[in-house]
């Protein structure tokens, strides 16, 4: 998501955020829930239920969007809230791939494939601002959203359509595109730290 979209994104989605605050949810409660979801999630696709799988990754993404824009929304971000919620999408994305995996309904190397590029991606950036201290490297070919959104393709697909291998191509995409989303953070980290150098 580049960075005009993610602006106007962050700005609408805090009238969802004022709700939370009304009824008292707090963003770490927010970020609990959405790693509860994910874990049905990744139980119901275990089951080999991809459409009830679907919409609780729809419920875990939209958690995700409030928990950030509750935050932003009453201006209660905490650094711990921000490490949490990143590891816990971390877990989210662990669970909702290994139930695909336990499903048997793809090779179980394409569902590795996308765990390991998916959380590669994660940790280049991780790394890159925390050891690189540089304050923002969400740079790269897609972003979580939209692999998420190729995931759900993928298992729609395979249910409406099954043997034709359309949930192993989504996931060999959405592991691909983010291999090469790491190369470009690893790039785009070696530009910000030489020239900090020659500075």
């Amino acid at each position: 998501m580049n960075s005009n979209l993610r602006a106007a994104y962050e700005l609408r989605s805090q009238v969802f955020g004022r709700v939370c605050l009304k009824i008292g949810l707090t963003p770490n409660v927010l970020t609990a829930i959405g790693l509860a979801v994910s874990v049905a999630a990744g139980v119901v696709l275990w089951k080999a239920n991809f459409i009830w799988g679907s919409i609780l990754i729809l419920l875990t993404a939209f958690t995700d969007m409030l928990d950030g824009a509750t935050a932003r929304a009453g201006k209660i971000g905490t650094v711990y809230g921000g490490i949490l919620d990143h590891v816990c999408d971390r877990y989210a994305e662990f669970f909702i791939l290994a139930g695909i995996l336990l499903s048997q309904r793809v090779h179980a190397g394409w569902a590795l494939f996308a765990l390991f590029g998916m959380i590669i991606a994660s940790y280049t950036r991780a790394a890159a601002e925390s050891i690189g201290n540089i304050k923002n490297c969400e740079v790269g070919a897609v972003g979580r959203l939209e692999k998420f959104v190729m995931i759900l393709i993928g298992l729609i697909s395979e249910e409406f359509f099954p043997g034709y291998h359309f949930l192993a191509i989504c996931l060999a995409i959405v592991g691909a595109v983010s291999y090469i989303t790491s190369i470009q953070r690893l790039v785009y980290t070696k530009k910000i730290l030489s020239e900090r150098d020659s500075n």
